[in-house]
């Protein structure tokens, strides 16, 4: 019962009867004295997000340090790429991967707009193991919230507007175009639905190099399977991971085996162990992580 109530306002959609696309432009917003600009997306189900983005600065320099790289795959408008990218300043830079043009015109917005004070890459594309094109599945005729949900069928997800983007192997363009910051590279935040697991294996061999703090999104739909594959990826790896309690870095419990499912939807926040510039994670408790130091 509680499928076909969630899903029964989309069925219709589902089934084809569906509006045609619409684009929404954007309005520019002044997000607090010398912090820049934001553009704001106006499509009816985005919030505003002015005053979030100005305490997300605050939370992303408990983990983050002027001059550090970050990588930000999923940004839509940037409502996350900006205050990361003002937490590492002009002389640190942030990679915006975006592939969904309904929404990449204000993440570009949001990189000009602030690029005196802030240094930002848009790529329109999303991340995977091989260049080319997939279909990523929305839930509205302006394309707002969806991603790619491998292996979901569209009768769980509910997302019936399809929308084929480029793909880019990231590692190789990190390598090739990137070189010069990826020994800085500090901080990366995946946000695809159901897609989460397959771009983390798509950049194992930079995490294994680089050592970065990881966020990624546990989907709701997701199976008892990809929760347990998704934690043994990073354990394997050398990395402690929490659930999340806040947004956009704050950590809760060590997430375990028996958590997997406690929480139908999630955030987990992921801590290379034996980081000096946050203490043994192996050891301390997520309060040390939440709140370390960034020297």
């Amino acid at each position: 019962m509680r499928f076909f109530n969630i899903r029964f306002n989309r069925l219709f959609r589902i089934l084809g009867l569906r509006s045609q696309p619409r684009h929404y432009a954007y309005a520019l917003e002044n997000i607090g004295e010398g912090e820049g600009i934001y553009a704001h997306w106006l499509h009816p189900k985005v919030k505003k997000k002015t005053k979030t983005i100005i305490n997300a600065v605050f939370d992303y320099q408990r983990i983050l340090k002027t001059g550090d790289f970050c990588i930000d795959i999923g940004a839509q408008t940037g409502d996350t790429t900006l205050p990361m990218a003002l937490a590492v300043g002009k002389e640190g830079c942030v990679l915006a991967l975006e592939p969904n043009p309904y929404s990449y015109h204000v993440l570009e917005k949001n990189a000009r707009a602030n690029r005196h004070i802030t240094t930002i890459y848009t790529m329109m594309a999303a991340a995977g193991p091989h260049p080319g094109f997939m279909e990523f599945e929305y839930s509205d005729a302006g394309f707002c919230n969806g991603g790619r949900h491998e292996g979901i069928s569209v009768w769980r997800h509910g997302n019936a507007y399809k929308l084929k983007v480029f793909c880019v192997n990231l590692e190789q363009e990190l390598r090739d175009d990137f070189s010069d910051v990826l020994p800085r590279l500090r901080f990366i935040k995946v946000d695809t639905e159901g897609y989460d697991l397959s771009v983390l294996r798509s950049l194992a061999n930079v995490i294994r190099d680089y050592r970065p703090i990881v966020k990624a999104e546990v989907y709701k739909q997701t199976d008892s399977l990809y929760r347990r594959d998704i934690l043994s990826f990073f354990l394997t790896r050398g990395y402690s991971v929490f659930r999340m309690d806040a947004e956009p870095a704050g950590c809760g419990p060590r997430l375990t085996e028996n958590m997997l499912e406690e929480r139908k939807h999630y955030d987990i926040l992921c801590f290379p162990n034996m980081d000096t510039s946050i203490g043994n994670e192996s050891q301390d408790g997520p309060g040390t992580v939440s709140t370390s130091s960034t020297d």
